[in-house]
């Protein structure tokens, strides 16, 4: 089970971004996820007619790894790690370290 999944609210922990918060749009790879708002980069493309392209310069979010990237906790309203935990009719949870909260599913 991951600690990070799509569509939690996370916050940066450290790099560019840092101190700001977005929710986790797509998971790239075991380490890397896109974040809505965070790692934006200036791409400049060529137009493609065949797909309807326009040609000029976008800005679009790129992966970050996720050792920069921390739950955000709703409650406490600062950013938080995460343990798994097994129920007793064998379902695995997501619970705050600092609280003991679950968190939303």
């Amino acid at each position: 089970m991951n600690k990070i999944r799509k569509g939690d609210n996370v916050i940066v922990i450290a790099g560019k971004d840092k101190g700001k918060r977005g929710v986790v749009l797509e998971r790239v790879s075991v380490t890397a996820m896109l974040v809505e708002g965070i790692n934006r980069v200036k791409k400049h493309t060529k137009p493609n007619p065949a797909k309807g392209q326009a040609g000029g310069i976008i800005e679009k979010e790129m992966p970050i790894n996720a050792s920069n990237l921390a739950l955000f906790n709703v409650q406490s309203n600062k950013a938080d790690r995460v343990e798994i935990k097994r129920l007793e009719n064998g379902r695995n949870v997501r619970v705050y370290k600092s609280n003991g909260e679950t968190m939303a599913a």
